[in-house]
């Protein structure tokens, strides 16, 4: 039997942005378990839920001072039971993050761990003695700025910590340590869960030796100094397998469960560890990567990203996304100053939707929204802030979601909300858009539906056209039925002549009264029109006979 997750649609899930039912201005999980009826409209499997556990909020909820236990600001566990219940009830299933790279330096094994160096926790952690002259063990950087290592009053030592120095990093080599985490997952999958989406998967081993890391083949220097080296002692080490092996073994004695590991790296190696990170049968499920979260909106890049996973892990599991609640929102980064913010989203969606694996949606893509701009008054991502201007942070694609457009703060909270809700976002709540059968909104629920009535699509082997930039193409084959998708990544129109005609069809063939769309390819026989980010998918398999 297929597994479920295979070709899954998950639709992330921001908690502290998604509805507050308090009215403290905060999202909650009983305000996600009233909204729950909006996510299953768009026809998707199941819903990923971003960190919900005590914490001191340093980082947002990254930063997890107990694992198994829910931060009052959200709820309670009861409050999380009610959620998981309606989810199942809706037919969807719930995946929960994991940040198991590092605690809060609130956790109580951290706080052990600190007091002395022969206490039962004292290894838990990754400690190291000073340099002679009392610099830090080696040159690692925080992914949020400066020395990855912390000194230690108490032990006299440093800590190493891979983002905010209140995260002290785990210490993987200690097998207490991974068996004490696999016992907090193991009360989340009696409790019900589906499925973990793994943060920063492959952050969790470090290099015994701590060697320095080499410097990177940057040409200026950049904004982050982490990006100034290659990470290849501090992180993405072979043991890493090991761990993950473990974590396997642990959901493969329940049904139906999966993992998803987040993989944060640079450049191409970042395919290669999602491939080599769900080889085989007894690691990860399925990974993603930030290579289709960046600026790159050339087909190359698409093409690139598809075809060197298909190609490098045969058997392996991709997922893929184009936003979260780490980047700026997808329809603000590719849509150019005058461009039509609505004709990318559409796009978008068609775009992932023709791709093989498993698909990410982060909350209010299906609104078409956009980054909020945030004033530095207004900021609340600190953990950012060293880089302001050039880099604001993560706030502006964390801001709540706007159901209601008239309704105080678009109807996420009575109460002033922990973000802004502006006009622009306001301006594209979910009430403007249901009924529109034009809107974003729709066009999600259309698209995905789409997806789900042809297998090809869900299940088909992929090849990928000869076509020259700005147009995508790709041909999806289960057995002798195949579905083609054309993309014209561009402002300006493009052409393509195909060999035969094909007939056109999906979603937005006749969405509106049988009018077509603005960005919908028009076909003239085997010549196929796409207007600026035109798209249209054809039925069977395209051969190209020329493309201008």
């Amino acid at each position: 039997m297929r597994e479920w997750w295979r070709d899954a649609v998950i639709y992330q899930i921001y908690p502290r942005s998604f509805q507050d039912d308090n009215g403290d201005g905060i999202g909650d999980l009983p305000g996600i378990t009233r909204r729950l009826d909006h996510v299953a409209s768009l026809g998707v499997d199941a819903i990923w839920l971003s960190p919900f556990f005590t914490s001191p909020d340093l980082d947002m909820g990254y930063d997890v001072s107990d694992y198994i236990g829910v931060n009052p600001l959200f709820g309670t566990i009861e409050d999380f039971d009610a959620l998981v219940a309606k989810a199942h009830a809706l037919g969807m299933k719930v995946i929960i993050d994991q940040v198991l790279s590092h605690t809060s330096d609130q956790h109580p094994w951290f706080t052990e761990s600190r007091e002395s160096r022969d206490n039962p926790k004292a290894d838990w952690y990754v400690w190291a003695d000073p340099q002679r002259d009392g610099t830090p063990p080696n040159n690692w950087v925080s992914v949020f700025g400066g020395s990855a290592w912390q000194f230690d009053t108490r032990r006299k030592q440093y800590y190493f910590h891979n983002f905010l120095t209140e995260q002290p990093d785990l210490n993987f080599h200690n097998p207490e340590v991974v068996d004490a985490l696999l016992g907090t997952m193991k009360f989340w999958l009696d409790r019900g869960v589906d499925g973990f989406r793994l943060d920063t998967v492959n952050y969790y081993v470090h290099d015994r030796r701590l060697r320095n890391n080499p410097p990177s083949d940057w040409v200026h220097f950049p904004n982050n100094p982490y990006e100034a080296q290659f990470q290849i002692y501090s992180k993405t080490q072979p043991e890493n397998i090991g761990v993950l092996q473990k974590m396997r073994a642990l959901t493969d004695q329940y049904d139906d469960r999966m993992m998803v590991g987040e993989v944060g790296e640079m450049g191409d190696r970042q395919i290669e560890i999602m491939a080599e990170y769900t080889a085989g049968n007894d690691r990860l499920h399925m990974a993603y990567s930030f290579a289709m979260l960046s600026h790159d909106h050339r087909a190359a890049h698409f093409r690139n990203c598809i075809a060197g996973f298909l190609r490098d892990a045969p058997d392996g599991w991709p997922c893929w996304s184009f936003s979260n609640h780490d980047v700026q929102r997808h329809v603000t980064r590719w849509t150019p100053k005058g461009g039509s913010a609505d004709a990318v989203a559409k796009q978008a969606i068609a775009m992932l939707c023709s791709f093989p694996g498993t698909l990410n949606i982060y909350q209010g893509e299906e609104l078409g929204q956009t980054e909020t701009d945030i004033e530095w008054e207004e900021l609340q991502d600190t953990a950012n802030a060293r880089f302001w201007p050039e880099y604001k942070g993560r706030d502006g694609c964390r801001t709540p979601m706007t159901w209601e457009a008239e309704a105080p703060n678009a109807g996420f909270s009575p109460a002033k909300p922990w973000l802004p809700v502006k006009a622009p976002q306001a301006a594209r709540a979910a009430d403007r858009q249901n009924s529109d059968p034009g809107s974003v909104l729709n066009a999600y629920r259309t698209t995905l539906a789409f997806r789900k009535s042809r297998d090809p699509l869900r299940f088909g082997e992929t090849t990928f056209l000869d076509l020259p930039e700005p147009i995508l193409g790709l041909v999806r084959t289960l057995g002798g039925d195949s579905v083609s998708a054309l993309f014209n990544l561009s402002d300006s129109p493009q052409r393509v002549t195909l060999r035969t005609e094909l007939r056109p069809i999906g979603p937005m063939v006749a969405m509106v009264d049988g009018a077509v769309p603005s960005n919908q390819g028009i076909i003239d026989a085997p010549v196929i029109e796409l207007p600026a980010w035109g798209y249209v998918y054809l039925d069977g398999a395209a051969e190209i006979a020329e493309a201008i």
